[in-house]
C-alpha cells in the first residue's frame, strides 16, 4: 500500500429535520390540539483513531464525507428520526487542523480516541412547543438547522519513542531490521526507504519501545531537497534521536564529519525544538574497518566532529542528559545489544519521571477539588457564644 501522510478532506454534518405544524383530527375529540412533532437531529462526523490503519491513503481518493440528514417531524406527536453519525477511521498520530484558519481541531494520540469534528444540525420544533393559554392553535414551527461544513487538513505524524536520522545508506533500515521484527527494504543505493517504518523492540514481556525510521536526509532537506523533508515532521514526536553515521563510506571523497554536521544543520533549519531533542551518535558499519584501525578511526571522527569521547558515569543511575556515542555494525549485530539496552534504560527513567509528574498533578487537582467542596470554617472570635 502506498504511504500517504497528508490529505485534505471536506466533511458535512447532516441537516436537522424540519418541525411541522399539525393538529389532531380524531372522531369524538372535538377540541383536538396541536400535535406536530420535532424534526430529527442531523448526523455528526467523528474522527476515530485506529491502530489498524497505517496511512491516510483512503482520504486521498475519497475527499468528501456527508452525514445523514434528520427526518422531518410528523403529526400525532411523532418526532423525526435522527440522522446516523459517520466515523472516519484514521491512523494513531493523525493531526487534524482547520484548512481555512489553521486551528488545531484534534490530535489523535491513542487507539480508540473519538472526537467530533463536525456537529449535526438540531431538528426544528413542531407546533406543540408553541401552545399556550393565549395561543391554543399555534401554526408556528421552525426549520432544522444546517450541519457544520468544514474543510480539514490531515497530517500523520508517527508516534515512536526513538527516531533514526541520517544520510541515505547510513544503515538505518538495516539497524531497525536487526533489533526488531520490522522488515524495511534494504539495498545498496540511496533512498531505498521511501516512507517511514516502525519497529517494536521488545526487551521482555513488559518492556519495549518503538523505533521510527524515516527516509534519508541530504543537505538542503529543510528547503525541500531529497525525500526526507516530507518526513522530518515524523521525528517531532519522538523522545530520543539516534543520529546514524556511516563511519566507513565506500566513496573516499565522502567526509563522514561533514555529512554528520549537515544533518544537524538541517534539523536546526527545520525546527529548533526538534534540534534540541536528546540526540545520540551511532557510528555504523565498523565491520568495514580493519580491527586494528577501528578505535583510531572512531576517535578521529569524534575529535573532528566535536563529540565527547569519555563515557558517562551511570554508577548513581542512568544519566539521561549525557551525550552518548555507540560504535555498531547493524549488519552483524555488533554493538546493537548494548545500544538497545541503553535506550531502554533511558526510556525507563523518562517514563518514571512522567508517571511521577502525572501522579503529582492528579494529587494537586484532587486537593484543589477537596478545598472547593469543603471550604475552611470561619474563625470564631473570643466574644462569640460557644
Amino acid at each position: 500500500m502506498k504511504f500517504i501522510d497528508e490529505a485534505r478532506i471536506e466533511v458535512m454534518a447532516g441537516r436537522g429535520g424540519n418541525g411541522v405544524a399539525s393538529f389532531r383530527r380524531e372522531k369524538y375529540i372535538p377540541f383536538g390540539g396541536p400535535d406536530g412533532g420535532d424534526g430529527g437531529k442531523g448526523g455528526s462526523v467523528f474522527a476515530v483513531a485506529d491502530e489498524n490503519v497505517n496511512t491516510l491513503v483512503e482520504f486521498r481518493f475519497v475527499k468528501k464525507y456527508l452525514a445523514e440528514h434528520g427526518e422531518r417531524g410528523r403529526g400525532a406527536d411523532c418526532y423525526g428520526k435522527g440522522g446516523d453519525d459517520i466515523e472516519l477511521k484514521m491512523p494513531v498520530g493523525t493531526v487534524i487542523t482547520d484548512h481555512d484558519t489553521g486551528e488545531l481541531v484534534a490530535d489523535l494520540t491513542h487507539h480508540g480516541q473519538r472526537i467530533m469534528i463536525a456537529k449535526g444540525g438540531k431538528g426544528g420544533l413542531g407546533n406543540i412547543h408553541f401552545k399556550s393559554s393565549t395561543n391554543r392553535s399555534p401554526r408556528q414551527c421552525t426549520p432544522g438547522e444546517q450541519g457544520e461544513q468544514r474543510t480539514f487538513k490531515l497530517e500523520l505524524k508517527v508516534l515512536a519513542d526513538v527516531g533514526l536520522l541520517g544520510m541515505p545508506n547510513a544503515g538505518k533500515s538495516t539497524f531497525i531490521r536487526s533489533v526488531s521484527a520490522a522488515r524495511p527494504k534494504v539495498a545498496d543505493y540511496p533512498f531505498t526507504t521511501l516512507h517511514p517504518n516502525l519497529g517494536v523492540v521488545r526487551m521482555d514481556d513488559t518492556r519495549s519501545f518503538v523505533i521510527a525510521d524515516i527516509p534519508g536526509l541530504i543537505e538542503g532537506a529543510a528547503e525541500g531537497a531529497g525525500l526526507g523533508h516530507r518526513f522530518l515532521k515524523h521525528l517531532q514526536r519522538t523522545g530520543l534521536l539516534l543520529h546514524v553515521v556511516d563511519i566507513a563510506p565506500f566513496d573516499p571523497d565522502v567526509d563522514p564529519v561533514r555529512e554528520a554536521r549537515a544533518i544537524v544543520e538541517e534539523l536546526k533549519k527545520y525546527d529548533e525544538e526538534l534540534h534540541g531533542k536528546p540526540r545520540w551518535l551511532v557510528l555504523n558499519k565498523v565491520d568495514m574497518l580493519p580491527p586494528d584501525e577501528r578505535e583510531l578511526t572512531v576517535s578521529a571522527f569524534l575529535n573532528a566532529y566535536g563529540w565527547p569521547t569519555e563515557k558517562p558515569d551511570d554508577s548513581l543511575g542512568f544519566d539521561i542528559k549525557a551525550p552518548r556515542v555507540f560504535s555498531i555494525s547493524a549488519l552483524n549485530h555488533e554493538g546493537t545489544r548494548e545500544l538497545t539496552f541503553a535506550i531502554m534504560a533511558y526510556l525507563d527513567v523518562v517514563r518514571a519521571a512522567a508517571r511521577k509528574e502525572a501522579e503529582e498533578q492528579k494529587q494537586q487537582a484532587a486537593a484543589a477539588k477537596q478545598k472547593v467542596i469543603a471550604p475552611e470554617a470561619p474563625a470564631v472570635s473570643e466574644g462569640d457564644d460557644a
